[in-house]
């Protein structure tokens, strides 16, 4: 089940949605499996009766507990936007956690051999919040996850500081200049030089008509 969109922000984008790694399924698999085997076992050595019917049920066991984990994985959600990272999980109860991109400290991971080889990890996040650190667990590509939260962050607060200087200049473009004469002082100065001789009637009373028109 995808991250629904309507839980995200106006301005929001989402950049991740995953599922966990298919290695969350493998043992649920193997379950089905060993029990299948055990089943044919005990069919083609003709096993007791009350045998046969104690692995068919631990077949039905093992498949319910694999609809199970299944319904898990496709209900489990890790999320990384353009504003936050967000972890949701729950079939019939949910469970949601939300850090935001400008209060992560650092992201970690960590692979095996074994998880490097099919693609999945851990993922941890140090935040400035009240949780510390928050642990992930099957996460595809961690390493590849991690640089996209570092990319995403670095992108947040790139269009903060952009916002800020535009807020700046509107405000700075919005008040009037520090000092700046009036259109009256202007022509009592423009009379002055006029009476000094420093102007012509003329000049003078074109400039004297530009500031008016300006009025």
């Amino acid at each position: 089940m995808a991250y629904p969109k309507d839980l995200l922000t106006a301005d929001e984008d989402l950049v991740l949605d995953l599922r966990p790694h298919w290695w969350f399924l493998a043992p649920s698999v193997a379950g089905v499996l060993v029990t299948l085997a055990m089943v044919s076992l005990a069919i083609a050595y003709d096993a007791w009766p009350p045998v046969q019917l104690v692995t068919a049920g631990l077949v039905c066991l093992a498949v319910v507990m694999l609809v199970w984990r299944w319904l898990q994985w496709s209900t489990t959600n890790f999320v990384v936007t353009n504003e936050r990272v967000i972890s949701r999980t729950g079939v019939i109860s949910k469970k949601g956690l939300e850090i935001p991109l400008d209060r992560i400290n650092t992201v970690f991971f960590n692979q095996t051999v074994f998880e490097r080889i099919i693609g999945a990890g851990d993922l941890g996040i140090e935040s400035a919040g009240e949780g510390g650190r928050q642990d992930f667990h099957d996460i595809r590509r961690p390493n590849l996850v991690q640089n996209e939260i570092y990319r995403q962050a670095e992108r947040l607060e790139a269009r903060r500081l952009h916002l800020m200087g535009e807020a700046a200049a509107q405000a700075q473009a919005s008040e009037p200049a520090a000092g700046a004469v009036s259109i009256p002082e202007q022509i009592d100065m423009l009379a002055k030089l006029h009476q000094q001789g420093v102007l012509t009637d003329a000049e003078f009373e074109a400039k004297k008509t530009e500031l008016l028109n300006r009025m």
